[in-house]
């Protein structure tokens, strides 16, 4: 029953038609309404299900928006199949299997128009019907904002999706709306989403926000085009292509987005074109499967906020990058698999964590006057099949300009690293490439370092200022045959020692092409046949003490009892197994590295130092000096960085012990991208190929360095045994102090003994208790104390100046 009456105002020039009527019903009123008549509602509640089949207009009284509601129990309130005008209503549907205002036919206008719903949708445009839209509202938590199908169409202008309960504006069915100037947010499904052939979505100075789910989504062969629109805050990826469908991006912004800014699968194509990307979890752009391509123009990915590549591609896929700049990410460019393609030309790849461009598992990137700048690795190829073209770029601020790897192959010409902190160029681990007209200055290491004899080809190259030399050659092994290493032509440097060729295999493989000065093979001073080792090694020392010395030291160590006994049984073992074979009887094969457990401060890194010097002693090491690492020192930025400084690390540690404190941090529980494994993946094979050159001890808590253990056996099988450090008891820490004192010729008053042991028992063994370290801190504590005591006193006696009291003790904490 209608709450108002309907003033019906005819407005044709037909003299025997009435010019006014008022109707106690919509409905009636309706039926009696001829076309170009203006209904005017009255203000109300009308429980009618409305069909609207003449072009009629229907609206609300004038300044009272949202007076008039159609909110019939149940079926569809308002029903359009004509081209009528329908303003300032507000409509409130019930029934979840209908729509709250359906058109059907005609091209109607909507305006203004308010619909508070939990229907299966709040507008639906279905068949032939192509209304505009204009100003409406829908807020719709149970079912979808706005659906357009079946070959539907239509403008919405300025039109707002204030809550959807699925999809906020869905396209379906061969249906092709425009939406202007719209505004879609806090849906539970996807902002915007199209699907199925024939099915076209564009978008004008939209906003798309506040989404559980894909900003945008379009699959099945569906269509779309935006231009001017913004997508952020999503829950999901700012914007999904699946299944061949074709996207075109024209100046929009995608921002704030938790997963991937934009992520194509299954032969979909992107087209960007001065678009912004940034702030995004994932991937910028995140494209697979072959057939799917994205051509970015002019476009800005940046500011990541996860630890993912800002450009993935992979599974045969196809990027386009033209003067885009990718900058502020952990990664810039990942391309993978076989069949993948990155293009990228005139762009700027900057500040960038770890490495700018990688290329792996057979995939290919071509790179043409671009420039790389602050990034730990310019660019990497990784392994066998991967390659591509670097072609007159720049690399500017990085750790290492190229690395090649494990077969890759690429092709790298007129391209400049200027001021490397490690190497211009990087070969190793049978890495290959072909570096013509390239030239590197200002490094902090070599410009070209080539290792594991690689078969890589220099020509026309030139170095100029590098710290470490020019051009280094690692030897190519024993095993090396003719043709392994390097081939170098008219290459050329600063330095008077630039090139130091390979040396393995004797006839080397460095070609020179010219004898004018200035080129390699006229550089005065070149060493053909005698190449200088990774790290310059130290001049040997011959062990200044007996093992007996040494092990003397060790047991004058307070406690540690048990680790005494271990390191004596391992030394025996080994000195018999020495005098075994020097009488010419078979010796027991004896694993010198060792796994440390325990607390910090029970000795662990003084006990590896005595160790090795026990082991120079006897001959089994040539040095036995000390090199104490942790997780910093060997991993790096990049995987390719850190491969270089746990060889060096290893290097250093050459004939002696190579100690790793807190080695579980290089396998941490939640790896992720963690490139720790790379550090022990090396370490294991230097361990193997330089068995008797370096002892290797690992340290750690207990219970962590199990874990380490139990998820890298390739490293639990190097380790002979495991030797644990127990916590300091209160009575071996008061033996430190008094070690202390005797040391510093100090004496502890009588009483103060007795109250360190109390201290001792009483201070709490967490996490942050420091046994050795904690006794040592607790003797400087109480010189500090007495210092400023003895301080005020005028004229302090021998005894003032020497005796530590119980009150010098620090306060418990």
């Amino acid at each position: 029953m209608a709450q108002g009456t309907v003033q019906v105002t005819h407005t044709g020039t037909s003299r025997w038609r009435r010019r006014t009527g008022e109707y106690a019903s919509l409905a009636a009123a309706l039926q009696a309404a001829a076309d170009g008549d203006v209904l005017t509602v009255a203000p109300g509640t009308y429980r009618e299900n409305l069909v609207v089949q003449r072009p009629v207009t229907l609206r609300g009284p004038e300044g009272s928006p949202g007076s008039v509601r159609i909110a019939p129990l149940d079926g569809v309130p308002l029903t359009v199949r004509a081209s009528a005008v329908i303003q300032d209503l507000h409509v409130e549907g019930q029934d979840s299997a209908a729509p709250a205002l359906l058109v059907e036919e005609g091209a109607p206008e909507l305006v203004d128009i308010r619909v508070v719903t939990r229907s299966a949708a709040g507008i639906e445009v279905r068949g032939g019907a192509r209304p505009t839209v204009r100003r409406c509202t829908v807020d719709n938590p149970a079912g979808i904002g706005i659906a357009v199908l079946d070959g539907g169409g239509g403008v919405f202008e300025e039109c707002e999706v204030v809550s959807a309960g699925q999809s906020g504006v869905a396209v379906c069915g061969g249906a092709h709306p425009r939406l202007e100037r719209c505004r879609v947010h806090h849906t539970s499904g996807a902002g915007l989403t199209a699907t199925g052939e024939n099915s076209a979505l564009e978008a004008v100075g939209c906003e798309v926000y506040e989404v559980r789910g894909s900003g945008v989504q379009i699959t099945g062969r569906a269509t779309a085009h935006l231009t001017d629109c913004d997508v952020h805050r999503t829950t999901a990826d700012g914007v999904t292509l699946d299944t061949d469908a074709v996207l075109t991006l024209a100046d929009c912004r995608i921002h704030d987005i938790p997963e991937n800014a934009v992520d194509l699968r299954s032969r979909s194509v992107l087209t960007l074109t001065r678009t912004t990307v940034r702030q995004f979890g994932r991937n910028g752009l995140s494209v697979w499967d072959p057939g799917t391509r994205v051509d970015a123009n002019q476009c800005e990915i940046f500011d990541s906020t996860g630890d993912y590549p800002a450009v993935w591609v992979s599974d045969g896929a196809t990027a386009v990058l033209d003067s885009c700049r990718v900058h502020d990410v952990p990664d810039a460019l990942f391309v993978l698999d076989r069949g993948s393609r990155a293009d990228v030309v005139d762009s700027d790849l900057s500040q960038v964590r770890n490495t700018a461009v990688s290329v792996s598992d057979g995939a290919t990137a071509q790179l043409d006057d671009c420039r790389i700048r602050d990034a730990a690795t310019g660019a990497w190829f990784r392994d066998h099949g991967s390659g591509g073209t670097l072609a007159g770029c720049t690399l500017d601020g990085v750790q290492t300009g190229v690395i090649v790897t494990k077969g890759a192959d690429p092709t790298i010409e007129r391209c400049t690293v200027d001021s490397p902190a490690e190497a211009g160029f990087y070969v190793s681990a049978g890495g290959r490439g072909s570096f013509l007209n390239c030239r590197v200055t200002g490094s902090a290491g070599y410009g070209f370092h080539v290792l594991d004899g690689c078969r890589t080809t220099l020509k026309k190259c030139r170095t100029e200022r590098c710290a470490r030399g020019g051009y280094e050659f690692a030897d190519g092994g024993p095993d090396a045959g003719s043709g392994t290493g390097p081939v170098v032509e008219d290459c050329t440097s600063d330095e008077s020692a630039g090139l130091r060729q390979p040396t393995a295999p004797r006839e080397t493989a460095v070609q020179t092409t010219g004898q004018s000065p200035g080129l390699l093979g006229a550089i005065p001073g070149q060493r053909a046949t005698e190449q200088e080792p990774l790290i310059t090694p130290v001049a040997p020392e011959q062990p200044a003490r007996t093992s007996k010395a040494v092990l003397g030291e060790l047991d004058a160590l307070v406690g540690l009892d048990s680790v005494k006994r271990e390191v004596r049984a391992l030394t025996d073992m080994i000195e018999v197994g020495r005098r075994r074979q020097q009488a010419g009887l078979k010796a027991a094969s004896v694993k010198r590295h060792l796994v440390f457990t325990g607390s910090p401060g029970t000795g662990k890194t003084t006990v590896a130092r005595l160790y090795g010097e026990i082991l120079a002693s006897l001959g089994v090491l040539e040095k036995g000096h000390l090199v104490e690492v942790s997780r910093v020192d060997l991993v790096g930025e990049h995987i390719g960085s850190t491969a270089i400084r746990t060889q060096e690390a290893f290097d250093k540690a050459r004939g002696g012990v190579l100690f790793i404190d807190e080695a579980y941090a290089l396998s941490p529980e939640d790896s992720g991208r963690d490139f720790g494994k790379e550090a022990i993946d090396t370490l294991v094979k230097l361990m193997e190929d330089h068995r008797d050159a370096v002892v290797v001890i690992v340290a750690g808590y207990t219970a962590e360095m199990e874990r380490f253990l139990s998820i890298n056996p390739g490293v639990a099988s190097r380790f002979s045994r495991t030797i644990t450090f127990c916590d300091y008891s209160p009575e071996e820490l008061l033996r430190i102090v008094e070690q202390q004192a005797e040391e510093h010729e100090y004496r502890l008053a009588p009483g103060a003994a007795e109250a360190l042991l109390k201290y001792f028992t009483a201070l709490p063994k967490g996490p942050a208790f420091g046994n050795g370290r904690t006794a040592r801190q607790t003797f400087e504590a109480m010189v500090e104390r007495h210092a400023s005591r003895v301080a005020q006193l005028e004229e302090p006696s021998t005894d003032d100046l020497t005796l530590l009291y119980a009150e010098d003790l620090p306060e418990s904490s």
